[in-house]
């Protein structure tokens, strides 16, 4: 636990909810409720093809089915780079596989995991504000 970070994030505010409380308990509740929205930064090829609509794959060429292909085989895919444009290029912006592509691509994780403070308990709470 990086105490300095978890001191910093409680004089801060949780920026959902605001200032924590004063109470370590309700305050390590606050840092570990899952509500905060944010981007992925890597996932799999097996969870991009998991996403991946049948009909749709089957309907391309195969060229484009090659390049899918190509792109699933990697285990760490930036959602947000280079491989979002081939999916576009791919499957045309208006595909279901575009769409469910783009929901996976967002995660919901809580203050602590954002932090990379793990899950925080009211004594590292009580520790950090000494």
């Amino acid at each position: 636990m990086n105490l300095d970070i978890l001191k910093a994030e409680l004089i801060a505010g949780h920026p959902v909810t605001g200032a924590y409380s004063a109470d370590d308990e309700i305050a390590a509740g606050q840092l570990n409720a899952v509500n905060i929205v944010r981007n992925r930064t890597s996932m799999t090829g097996r969870e991009m093809a998991a996403e991946i609509v049948n009909a749709e794959y089957d309907a391309l060429t195969e060229a484009k089915k090659g390049q899918i292909l190509a792109l699933i085989a990697s285990d760490d895919i930036d959602p947000f780079g280079f491989a979002a444009n081939v999916v576009k290029d791919v499957f045309t912006v208006i595909s279901t596989t575009v769409t469910n592509l783009a929901a996976v691509r967002i995660e919901t994780v809580s203050q602590a995991v954002d932090k990379s403070l793990g899950w925080v308990r009211p004594g590292n709470v009580a520790e950090a504000r000494l």
